[in-house]
């Protein structure tokens, strides 16, 4: 099982193979297994840096955020008109996003599959198509449901209040193996029980030859002939990840894997996307909003699953509810007031708990290259009706913990006040505040590289193909035709794992 760190290297590299992949996350490593275990020579190029899980297990948050999240877990899409700054978390080490996660499992919803076969002309994405992938994927991650033993107290009050709604909650499917509920899931699981790619798929493709390189940063395609052939970058050593030697990869198929916001750039250096002009457009987000609740009683919601039940009762006005409760001492960072006022709302955290709205949204995002940088910037318009959406959720959660017994509850908005009663979320939900004052994240970028019909409408296949050129595949997020409603883990490795399946069987074409 070989993994080569980058920054140890003392020169620079080049290497031939039959299969390499630009990036080591959810898509990326589902195709390396998938290839290597066809026989393929494969070689994974990542740019972040390799962290053994009993090294990442003990980081602090803010060293998760430092070494394992790109721009230090400070990445951003920037609001443009009545919309919030939205935080963008993303992975940037040897497993991607994946390890990242919540371990939240969602098929994509048949409903959305149904759309991308009745408007986009997508016919093999069908429920009936699909099915094959979800299976493949759930087996390989050991996706279960969350048992009821898991459920926080934070989760069951606002379950609670929810039911006084007639609003129903039904427990998550997570790919978690023996988790004991401690909610530091979303930077890097310190026990090994959320099986995210690193403890997974990665393993299993080195075990059939697949060689993984760590802090290689690839910049650019190399083309001849109308086809891809390999790819260049420089190795990023120490200190503080600069560039230092070159290095160069040539082989029979590349494969772009590098995430919703980074893909673009690269096949852009191919000259890809021309014809339709769509690449880098259509980024959706699927904005979230968190409402932090206060209760009398010792809530502790630190025990249990970080995430452990869901409501898709308002699904048809856009709105997804999922329980979440992060590491302590990142909430307690983020509650009211400054000084002595943050203090005290600080040593209540034994009383807190917190719930999650996330919206479908229409697709506002595009990327831009910026000149001499590693990082793209995003640009991203709410639609109206999907801030309506959010406040419509944020005001939901407000209403259910209120039902539930909170004597006080934290909406997402900057410079507001606690609330104290239900007239206080009343007049919220009417007041139609600022786009700018929403406090808003988001772990799902997708778009960018759209499948599509042909090359005047998206820029990759529904295999995955680039249209404009031969021997370049895409199989990330990116390629996510429309915003899907619900968390893509799941998604985007199902995505993948089609999409590697028709290249390896395929392989003739590819290799000729």
């Amino acid at each position: 099982m070989t993994i080569v760190r980058g920054r140890d290297l003392t020169d620079g590299f080049t290497e031939s193979c039959d299969v390499v992949v630009v990036g080591s996350g959810a898509g990326g490593a589902v195709f390396a297994r998938i290839a290597a275990e066809a026989g393929r020579d494969v070689i994974v190029l990542e740019e972040g840096g390799y962290y053994a899980p009993e090294e990442y297990g003990r980081f602090r948050p803010s060293e998760s955020l430092a070494r394992l999240g790109r721009e230090g877990g400070m990445s951003a899409a920037i609001g443009l008109g009545d919309t919030p700054l939205i935080v963008v978390n993303m992975g940037r080490a040897v497993g991607g996003s994946s390890l990242w996660t919540g371990a939240v499992c969602f098929r994509i919803p048949d409903r959305v599959l149904d759309e991308w076969v009745r408007e986009h002309g997508l016919t093999d994405l069908s429920p009936r198509h699909m099915e094959s992938a979800f299976e493949e994927v759930e087996r390989n991650l050991e996706v279960q449901e969350v048992p009821s033993a898991m459920i926080s107290r934070s989760s069951a009050l606002f379950a609670e209040g929810g039911r006084q709604m007639g609003v129903e909650f039904a427990r998550l499917r997570r790919n978690t193996v023996g988790c004991d509920g401690c909610s530091r899931c979303t930077f890097g699981c310190p026990h090994g029980a959320k099986r995210s790619v690193d403890l997974s798929y990665l393993p299993q493709a080195r075990e059939h030859g697949a060689v993984v390189y760590s802090d290689c940063l690839v910049e650019r395609v190399v083309v001849e002939r109308e086809r891809a052939v390999g790819v260049r970058g420089r190795i990023l050593g120490p200190p503080q990840g600069r560039p230092t030697h070159r290095f160069e990869v040539r082989a029979k198929l590349v494969v772009v894997a590098c995430g919703t916001l980074h893909t673009p750039k690269l096949l852009a250096t191919a000259g890809v996307g021309r014809a339709s002009r769509q690449l880098g457009r259509n980024v959706t987000l699927h904005p979230g909003f968190r409402v932090t609740a206060l209760f009398d009683e010792e809530v502790l919601g630190w025990r249990g699953a970080m995430q452990s039940i869901t409501s898709d009762h308002f699904h048809e006005e856009g709105i997804l509810l999922n329980s979440v409760y992060s590491a302590p001492s990142v909430l307690a960072a983020g509650m009211p007031g400054v000084g002595p006022t943050l203090a005290r709302y600080a040593r209540q955290m034994r009383h807190v708990a917190v719930f999650g709205g996330m919206v479908h949204d229409s697709a506002g995002g595009t990327i831009r290259s910026i000149p001499f940088s590693r990082e793209p910037a995003l640009f991203y318009r709410m639609d109206p009706r999907d801030k309506a959406r959010g406040i419509r959720a944020i005001a939901l959660l407000a209403e259910m913990a209120f039902l539930a017994g909170a004597r006080e509850v934290m909406i997402p908005m900057f410079g507001a006040p606690p609330i104290r009663t239900m007239d206080d979320v009343r007049r919220f939900a009417s007041s139609a505040p600022p786009g700018p004052r929403l406090e808003c994240f988001s772990q799902h970028p997708l778009g960018s590289a759209r499948m599509a019909t042909d090359a005047l409408r998206g820029v990759v296949s529904s295999r995955g193909e680039t249209f404009e050129l031969g021997g370049l595949v895409v199989a990330d997020g990116s390629v996510v035709p429309s915003s899907l409603g619900v968390n893509s883990q799941v998604p985007v490795m199902a995505m993948a794992t089609r999409i590697a399946h028709l290249a390896m069987e395929d392989w003739r074409r590819h290799a000729a």
